[in-house]
């Protein structure tokens, strides 16, 4: 066996299987899991997909959300065992692969329209 095989065994061995098809525009939740002291609990962080990136083992997703009026931005490794859960709230109606505009947007103006023909 070659160095790359035993690598992507190894990797194939760490995908989750039981994960939603995510899309940009999508408002999602993600459960966390967060070690406080000796005992471990989980987070919820609820935001908007704004960012997707690569495929494979290191497949991550940047989620925004506004925080007590400041922009907060999450990058999460979809198959790290830190992240418990994603669960999709709604579908979001976009025409790009990356909505970093929303960054500058404001209140109303960073809302994404619903998609209606996508199954949550």
């Amino acid at each position: 066996m070659k160095a790359q095989e035993v690598i992507r065994s190894i990797e194939a061995e760490q995908l989750k299987s039981d994960l939603p098809v995510i899309h940009v525009g999508d408002t999602v939740k993600v459960g966390v899991r967060i070690r406080e002291g000796g005992k471990e609990r989980v987070q919820p962080y609820e935001g908007t997909v704004i960012a997707m990136r690569n495929g494979s083992i290191n497949e991550t997703i940047t989620v925004r959300r506004v925080f007590q009026g400041i922009g907060v931005e999450r990058v999460f490794l979809v198959h790290s065992p830190r992240i418990e859960s994603i669960k999709i709230i709604r579908r979001g109606k976009v025409r790009r692969a990356k909505l970093y505009y929303l960054r500058d947007r404001v209140g109303k103006a960073t809302r994404v329209k619903q998609r209606f023909d996508r199954s949550l």
